[in-house]
């Protein structure tokens, strides 16, 4: 069986999956944001302040950025529990299920891939710092530093987790299995992942032509996902990518900022510098892993049938 057609290991009526999204949304979208509107309140006196703040990150509140790093990234811990908990009480299969075909968990392969993203975004900063070191200031504070370090390694995985596993787990099986093809999932999930994105600082600033970084990002974890037959890689990755993000530079144009190592005063513009790693940097990575794990049948796994096996092993649904 195929990464996608593990959804067939546990049930996938309709019902379910509607259950499932109202399960993982009012757990995400409600539940997880009352921590972000008490840290709010706290600073704001003011219910009608506090209402038109949160329509802008609550930035206009004076929050502490650690604490407001904090619980915005629980919103995200609430939604992966109810997103594993609708896998494993809704559609009744593993949860392993939903994050790889094989036997168990390859732990190695999330390591690989948070290292290899890990000093691919490092290196890209460096080499950035060393083209324009006027666009950086220095601004390292020991204790907040710390504290963001903690925060971020922390909880950035299981924000881009609970990511992850929506979009190239759950969202991808169920539509596949419902579409009866990978081709549909791999491209509906990708171009939503980066519209999504819609709603970040950078595209007010720089427009929706930055969009096409954050697809072109989708697709880049959707391929690596569905070639390797799970979404190990992916985890890595993905998590590497927002704890550099966080912990290393800031941008002094952002609704939101944290106490990074540097801040980014540059004014904010679109270069082909930009689309570096859409053009360059994603192809060879891709071509890298798929050498190195020995992916093949690269048509049928992005585009191919899916199909129901004749043969599915009941335990499945009751272990992890």
């Amino acid at each position: 069986m195929n990464y996608i057609e593990q959804a067939y290991k546990g049930k996938n009526e309709w019902w379910r999956y509607l259950l499932s999204i109202i399960t993982i949304f009012l757990g995400w979208q409600f539940l997880g944001v009352i921590p972000l509107f008490m840290a709010a309140y706290n600073e704001s006196d003011d219910l009608s302040e506090l209402i038109r703040s949160s329509e802008n990150a609550f930035g206009d509140l004076g929050i502490n950025s650690n604490v407001y790093l904090f619980v915005m990234l629980l919103t995200f811990v609430f939604g992966l529990i109810f997103l594993l908990f609708s896998v494993k009480k809704i559609h009744l299969r593993s949860i392993r299920s939903l994050i790889t075909s094989r036997d168990k968990v390859d732990w190695k392969r999330v390591v690989f891939g948070f290292g290899m993203w890990f000093l691919l975004s490092l290196f890209s900063l460096i080499v950035d710092y060393a083209v324009s070191p006027e666009h950086y200031v220095y601004n390292f504070k020991p204790e907040p530093f710390l504290i963001l370090v903690v925060i971020a390694f922390v909880l950035m995985p299981l924000q881009t987790s609970f990511e992850e596993l929506l979009f190239r787990g759950y969202l991808m099986q169920g539509i596949g299995v419902w579409f009866k093809n990978a081709a549909v999932p791999f491209l509906f999930t990708s171009i939503v992942f980066g519209l999504m994105h819609g709603f970040n600082p950078e595209v007010e600033k720089l427009g929706y032509i930055i969009l096409v970084y954050y697809i072109a990002t989708g697709f880049l974890f959707g391929i690596v996902t569905l070639m390797d037959d799970g979404s190990e890689l992916a985890l890595g990755m993905h998590a590497a990518n927002n704890i550099v993000a966080s912990i290393f530079v800031t941008v002094n144009w952002s609704a939101f900022q944290t106490d990074a190592l540097f801040v980014d005063i540059s004014e904010p513009s679109l270069s082909v510098y930009m689309f570096v790693p859409v053009f360059i940097i994603y192809p060879v990575v891709i071509i890298y892993l798929s050498r190195k794990y020995g992916w093949s049948d690269w048509k049928h796994k992005l585009f191919g049938r899916i199909s129901q096996p004749e043969i599915v092993n009941e335990s499945e649904t009751t272990t992890y």
